[in-house]
């Protein structure tokens, strides 16, 4: 009788609210899940719900040795989310800025900018600038944000005297060309080394005059790794390879420069494989920390002497020789450690210009990988067709989630976050590892929104269809009940008779079981 009652405006009006209802509930959802990472309604139901239903708080230490293992993962976390400088940088004034003016982009975040000033008053000021006039401006102009103001103030610093970090300014950021910003580099070295000189026989005289060593000693690594690298653009390959052979002799221990990368892309320009191998030797250690430039260099070494002649029908049918297991073990390393490389490599994704700081493991360091390196996949016949072969591998041996690695550590989850800051995303999508799964209820709002929304335009179009339909399927819901109780009391009145038949129970409780089931049937 109550259906029977109910007209077609009614339904619309139900259809429509819920469909309103799951709409709104969807939104937030997406939401917050693009904001946050998460679902709102699973992380109600895990931090409230759960615990009082009596669920176990997974997310609370319950003895010393859980606690101190939280710990270790924090600390390898912060570890892996570090941001390094680019052994490979360019030059701000004879590259990016020509970048910016030939396409009205912007190719570095004020974040980078950022730490590229911090980078400069840490490695070339120290606290007897004061003391020298030319070193006080510098001083003063590394933490300028308006490149014109650190350029004026560099000029002004060189009106006094040869000061190396003012010539080291203008090199990076008022030269046009590779070749000004050499010829200034030169300067800079001239006089870098004479403060080097005079700073190394003062040293031990105080604190004082050794913390002015190391500012010029940094001052001098940092010109001659500058100076290596303007002759590998300008094609001397082979001189510039002498220079940081004779830079990592003579300061080996400032590793935090990582010229050892940059020799590494010099080698593999002069196609000299054998001290390629033998740079990996030194510096692909397991106590040393990893970049993509070393695991994607080792693999690309195995890759070249089997991809020639690879093919993945021929590998299907006959399997792996030793060499091509190899080469297809370490591929997977590499893609562990760094994900992102292959599709720039495959080109299934495009390059951008590579920031001044790079995230390990993260979308900048494959950029700033592949935009060096992705000429040496080429030149190698076979490599970039065997890693397309294989890099997809990968993922099925790494424990998904990723709370565990196969080769390296779990991969850390704030890369996405630190490559945003580091990258300009206004014109390029950030690459992320591992894909964000959208969570149950978001699908299951969407899906309820859609048939709701369906239901109330198709009962406002054919109200009294949709009142038949409502019927029938209210009716088909019911019918299997009705049909359970039925037979329940069949079987109860069957269980009665035998009982009634055997003495168990006497005539009138049998037939008090009879009318009953009658009843309910």
């Amino acid at each position: 009788m109550f259906l029977n009652t109910l007209t077609p405006k009614f339904y619309v009006a139900l259809t429509g609210t819920s469909s309103l209802i799951s709409g709104l509930i969807l939104i937030f959802e997406w939401w917050y899940f693009r904001k946050y990472g998460t679902s709102f309604i699973e992380q109600v139901s895990v931090s409230h719900l759960r615990p009082l239903l009596g669920g176990v708080d997974n997310s609370s230490p319950t003895n010393s040795s859980t606690s101190n293992g939280d710990a270790d993962s924090n600390r390898q976390s912060v570890s892996e989310c570090k941001v390094w400088r680019n052994p490979l940088n360019l030059f701000r004034g004879a590259e990016y800025n020509r970048y910016t003016w030939v396409t009205g982009r912007e190719p570095l975040t004020y974040y980078d900018m950022n730490l590229s000033a911090q980078d400069h008053q840490t490695f070339f000021t120290c606290d007897s600038d004061h003391l020298r006039p030319a070193d006080a401006i510098m001083q003063k102009a590394w933490r300028e944000r308006n490149p014109q103001a650190r350029v004026s103030a560099a000029h002004e610093a060189l009106e006094l005297e040869d000061c190396a970090t003012a010539y080291i300014l203008l090199a990076e950021e008022e030269a046009t060309t590779i070749m000004e910003a050499e010829k200034l580099f030169k300067q800079a070295l001239k006089a870098g080394e004479g403060c080097y000189r005079r700073s190394q026989q003062l040293q031990h005289h105080g604190a004082q005059y050794e913390a002015q060593h190391r500012r010029d000693t940094n001052v001098v690594v940092y010109i001659k790794r500058r100076l290596a690298m303007c002759s590998r653009k300008l094609g001397r390959t082979r001189e510039a390879v002498k220079m940081m052979r004779d830079l990592m002799k003579e300061f080996p221990l400032l590793s935090m420069f990582n010229i050892h990368e940059n020799l590494l892309e010099s080698l593999l320009e002069l196609q000299n494989y054998a001290d390629v191998q033998a740079v990996l030797a030194k510096y692909d250690d397991i106590s040393l920390p990893k970049s993509a430039t070393i695991c994607y260099t080792a693999a690309l070494l195995k890759a070249r002497a089997v991809s020639d002649k690879f093919s993945p029908e021929a590998a299907s049918r006959r399997g792996l020789s030793t060499a091509e297991m190899n080469a297809v073990e370490a591929i997977h390393r590499a893609v562990e450690f760094n994900p992102h490389v292959p599709k720039y490599l495959l080109e299934m994704k495009s390059l951008i210009l590579p920031p001044e700081h790079i995230l390990k493991r993260g979308d900048s360091e494959a950029i700033a990988y592949a935009f060096f390196h992705l000429q040496h996949w080429k030149r190698v016949e076979g490599a970039l067709n065997l890693l397309h072969c294989t890099w997809e591998g990968t993922f099925r041996m790494i424990p998904y989630p990723l709370e565990k690695g196969h080769l390296f550590y779990p991969y850390p989850i704030c890369t996405e976050t630190a490559d945003r800051e580091l990258l300009p995303t206004v014109f390029h999508e950030v690459s992320v590892y591992p894909k964000k799964e959208l969570p149950f209820f978001i699908l299951f709002t969407a899906g309820l929104c859609s048939f709701t929304a369906m239901l109330a335009l198709l009962t406002h179009q054919f109200p009294e269809l949709m009142g038949v339909f409502a019927k029938a399927v209210s009716h088909a819901t019911l019918t299997p009940v009705t049909q359970v109780f039925g037979l329940r009391c069949f079987i109860k009145v069957a269980i009665g008779f035998v009982h009634c038949s055997t003495g168990v129970i006497g005539p009138s409780w049998f037939l008090k079981i009879f009318l009953s089931g009658l009843f309910y049937a």
